[in-house]
């Protein structure tokens, strides 16, 4: 925060925080607030309807219990890691390319989409979806029985017990987890870092080059600027979760 207002001499400067209202520095903003919110409503849909489904079987299922499990491994599964086995499986030369060009000669790697944004947009959902079913499935858990016996003693079918208990008493516990999975893509670095070598469509990217450009040299401070910006973004995310949090408490206590 202190470098963000600070020159290569140290001397105070508004000029970082000018540089962010550049193209470059819009674009990349931009870009990262795509990546985030569209890996978030992707990663929060298929994530919850997988919770549903996981805490609907019996709780000694051996299913259930191992797709927790692999929820939580894949959930932090990131980093070169992932990129690297996303490249070898889809990459040009990857498994899958090669094996759906061998057997019905379609190139899913086309115009390699898989190092640009819409690349990024699939591998994030990697582990956004897991991450979804970790911190959700506990709400389904929250769901009493009682709840639902009580709405088909006064008559209510099923969409109605869903329409009006259990989605009203989801839906805080959903956007709270919803900006969680928001503020994890918009920080998140290292999968970036290693498919995307040509630009900087995100705010991270844009990040290492101000700090390690041999080209723009005097830039670091740039780089704390923007990364103020991105403090303030998941300050502001995490605020709101935090609100939504404690209102799902109140019932799931």
């Amino acid at each position: 925060m202190v470098g963000a207002f600070q020159d290569e001499n140290g001397a105070l400067t508004l000029g970082n925080l000018d540089a962010l209202t550049s193209e470059a520095a819009v674009t990349a903003l931009k870009g990262s607030l795509i990546l985030s919110a569209s890996t978030a409503v992707i990663g929060a849909l298929l994530g919850a309807l997988l919770a549903y489904l996981i805490v609907s079987m019996p709780p000694q299922s051996l299913m259930r219990r191992g797709t927790l499990a692999v929820s939580g491994v894949l959930a932090q599964f990131g980093g070169v890691v992932l990129a690297f086995a996303w490249i070898a499986t889809i990459g040009p030369v990857g498994v899958l390319t090669k094996a759906m060009n061998d057997l019905v000669g379609a190139d899913i790697y086309g115009s390699g989409w898989l190092f640009g944004l819409p690349g990024l947009v699939v591998v994030y959902c990697y582990f956004q979806i897991p991450l979804m079913v970790i911190v959700f499935a506990p709400a389904f858990e929250g769901l009493r029985p009682q709840w639902r016996e009580a709405a088909v003693n006064l008559g209510a079918s099923t969409w109605d017990y869903w329409r009006h208990v259990a989605l009203p008493l989801l839906t805080p516990a959903f956007l709270g987890a919803l900006l969680l999975l928001f503020a994890n893509a918009f920080a998140a670095y290292a999968t970036a870092a290693v498919l995307v070598s040509q630009g900087q469509p995100i705010v991270p990217l844009m990040i290492r080059q101000a700090i390690t450009s041999e080209v723009l040299l005097g830039q670091a401070n740039v780089g704390f600027a923007l990364a103020l910006e991105m403090i303030v973004v998941v300050t502001l995310v995490m605020v709101a979760y935090n609100v939504l949090l404690r209102r799902t408490a109140r019932w799931m206590r």
